[in-house]
């Protein structure tokens, strides 16, 4: 299976799929998956952009939202893991992963998939120490603070991908580990990067978590991006063996004894020594001209014709039900399991027994992922917002996906954003149900089917309907409006509703029809209000002072 390998895609799809339609011809050969290492940017609409943690002047739209509107379809089926450069909040919605497009495929928080046999796993973000132990609490909008640390690397994800067993084929992050460049041409790094040089003697160059993971997890591959260089290094393991898997009583699950062990010491110590295991690590550059951003590999797979097999990992669910209940929404730090001397009370090796993996069929019956994506939102219009760079616009509140409903019903787990929703006094939005493509064609035909009983009654004389306003159609008004001086009383008690944009089924009206309306209805003359009375002064509101704050990226 031909598989291509992108660094930091911030959100330039269409270079990138074009990219492949150039390797695909002139190598006559079909690529069957593209795997994104973050700073994906799949940002919707104005809304999505504003959760990015960037300074303004570096907001783009980019070419995502074509994709997500059904303009554009991915050719080839795309998985990608979060870096720091995101649209937060949507990724927030399935921390479990989920299609976000068409063909387009988010592994989540931490994920493991299975595309024709390949073992692919995954965790999103970047590390910060201060953030590491902490729980899931960021929600939308964000504050200053939680808009960076919603996308920093916590101890539960790293904790539960420590307990897979298996091979794994490919592993992708978008942090470095600790240490990789030692494996490596680290002179020809430093010359391209010589920046570089004072976290490498401060060891603060990369992951410290990752670095455990590499030698925990050793997979084949590991793919990597955020330092917009390519890198390639070759990682021994000495230990190619796991030690067999530990429950939580103390007691080993393998079934050799010790005894046996050192019987067989002697005959083994004459044997060849097994080859050492290697993780062929590589990471690549930013998608720009010249750049290395782009690495096509053949790794063996399942001779499968046609789409790709696409599947859930089954020990990964079992490890996301089993450690359901370690899951945090507090910003306080809080502490995992581990194994500690005299007698344990509490599980700290959640590695899946095979009872626990049988069990999974109940739930179950295809491991197959579901392709159930839905468009939630509106998507961005060109045409109606090309000066959107010069547009207010806040933040969007904290929406609930379909796809991780589905998902945590089926497994019996936890939506991390509902339990932060709930855990700071917030009511949870409804989730979606239908999709914002089925309101319209709904809304269409009860439109046109009111239509036609109006002919019916009427006569063909009738005159023809008007042109429809579907919900992904709308006209935003997002400019603020000029100052002016009102003798209305009522003006000054007005929020800065203006700015945010209009409900999913608001029918907005134009310019015109709104002036008809004021002019049928009676004026009211404005009564001044008494000298006692203190003068109404408007207050910006909480979840605007974003937009007037300066940032500082990561």
């Amino acid at each position: 299976m031909k598989i291509a390998i992108e660094g930091c895609a911030h959100g330039e799809l269409e270079r990138i799929y074009d990219t492949i339609a150039c390797i695909e011809k002139e190598s006559n050969t079909k690529i069957d998956l593209l795997l994104c290492c973050g700073d994906f940017q799949s940002t919707r609409n104005l809304e999505d952009l504003q959760t990015m943690a960037v300074p303004k002047k570096y907001l783009d739209i980019c070419t995502f939202y074509k994709y997500y509107s059904g303009e554009c379809v991915a050719p080839v089926l795309t998985i990608f893991i979060g870096g720091n450069h995101e649209a937060s909040n949507y990724l927030q919605e399935l921390p479990y992963g989920g299609w976000v497009a068409p063909n387009i495929y988010y592994l989540g928080y931490a994920g493991v998939v299975n595309v024709n046999g390949v073992r692919i796993a995954g965790i999103s973000g970047i590390y910060k120490g201060h953030d590491f132990l902490r729980g899931h609490h960021e929600f939308p909008p964000y504050t200053e603070s939680t808009c960076r640390s919603v996308y920093h690397v916590r101890q539960l994800e790293v904790f539960r991908l420590k307990q897979l067993s298996g091979k794994i084929d490919i592993f992708l992050s978008h942090d470095w580990p600790t240490g990789i460049y030692e494996y490596g041409n680290k002179a020809q790094l430093l010359r391209k990067k010589p920046y570089f040089a004072a976290d490498m003697e401060s060891g603060q160059l990369g992951s410290r978590p990752l670095e455990e993971l590499l030698k925990a997890v050793q997979p084949s591959y590991w793919f990597a991006a955020h330092l917009h260089c390519k890198f390639a290094a070759l990682v021994p393991h000495q230990n190619a063996t796991k030690a067999p898997t530990q429950m939580g009583d103390g007691s080993s699950s393998s079934s050799s004894s010790s005894s046996s062990e050192s019987d067989d010491e002697e005959s083994t110590s004459r044997l060849p020594p097994k080859p050492v295991a290697v993780t062929k690590f590589l990471a690549l550059d930013k998608c720009l001209p010249r750049r290395a951003f782009l690495q096509v590999l053949d790794i063996p797979s399942e001779a499968i014709e046609g789409n790709p097999t696409f599947e859930y990992d089954a020990e990964w669910l079992v490890i996301l039900q089993s450690t359901n209940h370690l899951i945090s929404v507090k910003e306080n730090y809080y502490y995992l399991p581990g194994k500690k001397a005299g007698a344990i009370a509490e599980r700290f090796n959640f590695t899946p027994t095979e009872e626990e993996l049988d069990s999974l069929t109940t739930k179950f019956q295809s491991l197959k992922i579901p392709e159930n994506f839905q468009r939630t939102v509106p998507a961005f219009d060109p045409q109606e917002q090309s000066n959107y760079k010069h547009m207010v616009v806040g933040q969007p509140t904290a929406h609930l996906n379909p796809q991780s409903n589905t998902f945590c019903s089926v497994l019996g787990v936890d939506d991390p954003l509902c339990l932060a929703l709930l855990a700071n006094g917030k009511d949870l939005p409804a989730v979606a149900v239908k999709s914002i493509d089925q309101k319209a064609e709904e809304t269409i035909v009860h439109v046109q089917d009111q239509c036609q009983d109006q002919e019916t009654i009427e006569g063909s004389s009738s005159p023809p309907p008007e042109p429809l306003v579907t919900p992904s159609k709308r006209k935003l008004n997002l400019f603020l409006p000029a100052p002016t001086v009102t003798a209305d009383a009522t003006a000054a008690e007005k929020d800065d509703s203006a700015i945010d944009l209009p409900e999913e089924d608001e029918d907005p009206k134009t310019a015109e029809t709104a002036e008809s309306e004021a002019v049928d209805k009676p004026k009211v003359e404005a009564v001044p209000p008494a000298p006692s009375s203190p003068p109404s002064v408007k207050k910006l509101k909480r979840r605007n002072q974003n937009i007037y704050q300066a940032e500082d990226d990561d």
